[in-house]
């Protein structure tokens, strides 16, 4: 892999960090800004909404400009969101911070998947976005437990600046490591200076593609199944399992560490056998995820489970993006905001069920259950669809021919 796509990968570990470190501060911003637990679940879901949105539009305006540039504006963007987060007394705020930061990393998100897969080829798009999401899988072993302690120590506010913090040295790492020049120019994939690039409409009716769409979907389902039970995890531990809050930051490593593992497998596999990796991911994902709530109140499988759901969930996960980028070869400057956008729609969903069944008082063992119907979902889709792609495809039976044989209706033989 290039150099260059490992720098961007240190951008999105700082993007990484900020997406995901709410998990652990969840009781800290509840107590200080006087708001409930499912109500800081909202800033995750609003984010995941902000990236939704984001990430086609800030796709669409990237265009404008290069590769580097647009980077360099949306990184600068989301580090001053952090330091207002980190400023505000107000939860009204503090939810806007999060839904502008979104948008700020979902453009770059977005131009980074793109950015990465031309700089690795045409044929190495799930090792690419493995090597990007290695960054967000590091921010779940290192950036997200980090964030967890400093709000243990010196209060959530601490992790915002520290997010901030990380976001400057990734501003020299792309305004050194990313190619100049003129949109669409940085890989073996770009266009030349003879060739047209799609207009947006060209690249917006690569969503007629029922391959497409249908891999948009089932990314959207497993993310939103990881996503469900990482934004309450914190008090599943604290409250269910009976750990001590000392033990989140530990538990949330474990989960990083797991996912780092999965990312990093499937980049091996996903470019030349995505559908045996998907089918078996998938399935295991849906007996961990029943097996996690019903043994949560044991901390020994807790610690194993979810180690092992972190590794199956980015695993399953990286190949679905990986599988858009292949899906999408019509819309090569909106590509990665067709994967984004897929990615935190699950974002927004998950959350927004373990909201919705932890509000109705179901205990802090729903939004498991909820994962892994999320999960049961998108295998009861993809299974639909593989079997009715196989029916299609099926050489049709063959019939033995009775012409000239004086029998079922054909022509009598001559005499």
């Amino acid at each position: 892999m290039p150099f260059a796509i490992h720098l961007l990968g240190l951008a999105v570990f700082a993007q990484g960090t900020s997406e995901f470190m709410l998990s652990g501060l969840v009781s800290g911003i509840a107590g200080d800004l006087g708001v409930s637990i499912p109500a800081v679940g909202h800033l995750t879901s609003a984010f995941a909404v902000g990236m939704v949105v984001g990430a086609p539009l800030m796709a669409i305006l990237s265009r404008r400009f290069s590769r580097r540039g647009a980077l360099l504006a949306f990184l600068v963007t989301f580090l001053a969101v952090h330091v207002t987060g980190a400023l505000t007394t107000s939860f009204a705020v503090l939810l806007a911070t999060r839904v502008v930061g979104a948008l700020a990393n979902a453009g770059f998100l977005a131009v980074a998947l793109i950015t990465a897969a031309d700089l690795a080829g045409p044929h190495a798009k799930g090792r690419a976005t493995s090597a990007l999401l290695g960054g967000v899988t590091v921010a779940c072993v290192a950036g997200v437990p980090a964030g967890a302690l400093l709000g243990e120590v010196w209060g959530w506010r601490s992790a915002f600046w520290a997010v901030a913090l990380l976001s400057l040295p990734a501003l020299a790492a792309i305004a050194w490591a990313v190619p100049a020049g003129p949109p669409d120019s940085v890989g073996p994939d770009a266009a030349g200076p003879d060739d047209a690039r799609p207009s947006v409409l060209g690249e917006l009716r690569a969503l007629r593609s029922p391959r497409l769409r249908l891999t948009l979907l089932l990314g959207a389902l497993v993310n939103g199944a990881t996503f469900c039970t990482f934004t309450y995890l914190e008090p599943l531990v604290t409250r269910v399992t009976g750990l001590g809050s000392d033990w989140v930051p530990v538990v949330l490593a474990l989960f990083g560490i797991g996912s780092f593992a999965g990312v990093s497998l499937a980049g091996r596999v996903a470019d030349v056998r995505p559908l045996p990796l998907l089918v078996g991911g998938s399935c295991a994902l849906l007996g961990g995820w029943a097996l996690f709530a019903v043994t949560a109140a044991h901390p020994a499988a807790t610690v194993v489970l979810v180690l092992v759901l972190g590794a199956l969930s980015f695993g399953v996960g990286a190949t679905l993006i990986s599988q858009v980028l292949y899906a999408a070869s019509e819309a090569p400057t909106l590509a990665g905001g067709f994967a984004t956008a897929a990615f935190n729609v699950g974002g927004a969903l998950g959350p927004w069920c373990g909201g919705l069944v932890l509000s109705a008082g179901l205990g802090h063992r729903a939004p498991v259950w909820v994962s892994a119907l999320l999960v049961g979902v998108a295998l009861a889709v993809g299974g639909t669809a593989l079997a009715r792609r196989r029916r299609a495809t099926a050489p049709a039976p063959s019939v033995p021919s009775f012409r000239g044989s004086g029998r079922c209706g054909g022509a009598p033989p001559r005499p």
